[in-house]
């Protein structure tokens, strides 16, 4: 689930590029989600999927106070409240697939996989911002679909029902961050993360209570410490997105997958699954092939601009 995607590099115009902070704002994002992953992997299946996620949002509105300020002087008028509202509702179907999917199948699958959540947000900016889906782009998309085969393995061992909601939390995920990168230009971070912690906990109550167990504290400890790093993880890669260009933060993202991988093999015994990791490395490649070639296509657009622009009497 968190994982930070890419949207096209065309989409937001990032106006101050600070790389420094931008590289440090998405390291700090990735050790932030993978602790998130290791509070969900500790919770397991003691609690229904759908719950744990309407609790790591619940648990999380306390750290909701010091963003009412800025909330109160953000200027969200229908458009915008619109797009937030689409964010949580898709964020929503994301967090219960992700929480399902994390006790099924190891960390490194579900991180590796959670990387086509950029590929799917190319294909979003084709359908719904119509962009051009030319020859480079397809043949980077190809190749992270083939890194998704190589995962997943079909035919040379039984896929769990794991992968296949992975690949659906993919999706939504995707939408869920092609609107935060469309918001992340209008208002502050504060903003944007504190409409998502208000509205996926809304959508999820009514499915929450339908399946409600009883937790212990030991639960609501780590779903509460879930509630913290994602919280503080969203609000950091909203930072890193407004402080540089996506060819700056999107390879520091990639570090999650070691990582994860690592909590894997050392803390919670799942071997190192060679196919995973070539498969990840595949889509990785993939994306950033495309992050690369969108940012020097915008910097050569706006360099033809600014000499079209210089040649006017």
């Amino acid at each position: 689930m968190e994982t930070p995607a890419t949207p096209s590099a065309t989409l937001v115009h990032t106006p101050a590029s600070r790389p420094g902070w931008g590289i440090f704002w998405m390291l700090l994002t990735g050790l932030c989600f993978v602790a998130v992953t290791a509070t969900v992997k500790m919770v397991g299946t003691d609690v229904p999927a759908i719950q744990s996620g309407f609790l790591r949002y619940a648990l999380g509105l306390v750290f909701l106070i010091p963003m009412l300020p800025s909330v109160r002087r953000a200027n969200v008028d229908r458009s915008l409240l619109g797009i937030f509202l689409g964010r949580g509702a898709a964020h929503a179907l994301a967090v219960s697939l992700w929480f399902f999917a994390m006790t099924r199948i190891p960390i490194a699958d579900v991180t590796a996989l959670n990387y086509l959540n950029p590929v799917y947000v190319i294909l979003l900016a084709v359908l719904f911002l119509g962009e051009r889906l030319g020859r480079y782009r397809v043949a980077a998309v190809v190749i992270a679909f083939v890194g998704t085969f190589v995962i997943i393995r079909p035919g040379f061992r039984e896929i769990d029902l794991g992968h296949v909601t992975m690949l659906v939390t993919a999706v939504a995920m995707a939408v869920s961050y092609f609107l935060a990168k469309l918001a992340s230009g209008r208002v502050s971070a504060e903003v944007v993360v504190f409409y998502l912690s208000l509205v996926v906990p809304i959508i999820l109550a009514p499915l929450a209570w339908y399946v409600w167990v009883p937790v212990t504290w030991s639960d609501v400890g780590w779903l509460f410490l879930c509630a913290f790093f994602a919280t503080l993880g969203h609000y950091m890669m909203t930072l890193a997105f407004r402080a540089a260009p996506l060819a700056v933060t999107q390879p520091v993202s990639f570090l999650q997958l070691v990582w994860a991988t690592a909590l894997g093999v050392f803390v919670f015994g799942e071997p190192a699954d060679i196919y995973v990791i070539a498969g990840g490395g595949m889509i990785i490649a993939s994306v950033s092939f495309i992050t690369w070639r969108e940012t020097a296509l915008a910097r050569r657009h706006r360099k033809e601009a600014a000499l079209a622009g210089d040649g006017v009497e």
